[in-house]
């Protein structure tokens, strides 16, 4: 988990709008969760999966808190998990631009760093809050409970979490969402689910993006799927191009129904 994956001990969480400058609600220092301890002593492996096993018990307790509420107000959430470059935020931008006028959207935007991808979405025409996790490799429960009060989405809405683009951590931490869609990409090996299984099988949506450019990759559509089933035989799969616009309406069916 975060102990082996790059999580900093000095990570300063920060939160912004567009146009806003960058501002810490509070140290979100992961010491105090994840023990990066070099104690070599025997019981080193226990305290650290007692440790871990108690930051997830502290983040999936104020997830519920937080499904309660987006629930309470009939706000549809959605977790955007993938590797980076697969096309979460060109999705969203799409998305945005051709259902704006049908549908309310409000978007949380987790990267390490910059406010690029909240831009792109502010100017597709929704509101949203940057949320740069420093040295972290996921967004949490407790994040996503701050952006949430800023945000303040309204009633009967849809919010898009946009996730750090990392298949580990985040397939551990609950953020109170409805709905984890998965998103790969056909540039990517159609090996990822059995290689990030966890994802996979906590995911309720696959969407393969970027179709066109299946001539031109070795990457086999079927093969993913029957391994995306063998984690997760539950497993829902939508194959769309943002780029061409293929398979799109299949995706607003989907979210429409949610």
């Amino acid at each position: 988990m975060c102990g082996t994956c790059g999580c900093g001990e000095d990570n300063h969480v920060t939160y912004s709008k567009p146009g806003e400058t960058p501002h810490q609600i509070h140290d979100h220092s992961h010491s105090h969760d994840h023990g990066h301890s070099h104690d070599h002593s025997h019981d080193h492996h226990h305290k650290e999966i007692q440790l871990e096993l108690d930051v997830l018990s502290k983040n999936n307790m104020l997830a519920e808190r937080n499904r309660g509420y987006l629930e309470a107000l009939d706000i549809n959430t959605l977790n955007l998990v993938s590797s980076p470059g697969s096309g979460k935020t060109s999705l969203l931008e799409k998305t945005i631009t051709d259902l704006k006028d049908k549908m309310s959207f409000y978007i949380i935007e987790g990267d390490q760093q910059t406010s690029n991808d909240a831009d792109r979405i502010a100017k597709a025409g929704a509101p949203v809050i940057q949320v740069n996790t420093g040295n972290g490799c996921h967004l949490d429960a407790d994040m996503v409970n701050h952006a949430i009060k800023q945000l303040k989405p309204e009633q009967h809405s849809t919010l898009f979490i946009e996730n750090v683009g990392n298949l580990v951590c985040p397939a551990l931490f609950d953020l109170g969402e409805s709905t984890r869609v998965v998103i790969i990409s056909v540039t990517e090996g159609d090996d990822k689910p059995i290689k990030y299984p966890t994802m996979f099988e906590s995911a309720q949506l696959c969407i393969i993006n970027k179709t066109d450019l299946l001539p031109y990759v070795d990457f086999d559509t079927k093969k993913a799927k029957e391994y995306a089933k063998r984690v997760n035989p539950n497993l829902e799969f939508i194959d769309l191009s943002v780029k061409t616009g293929e398979g799109m309406n299949e995706w607003y069916e989907w979210l429409g129904k949610k």
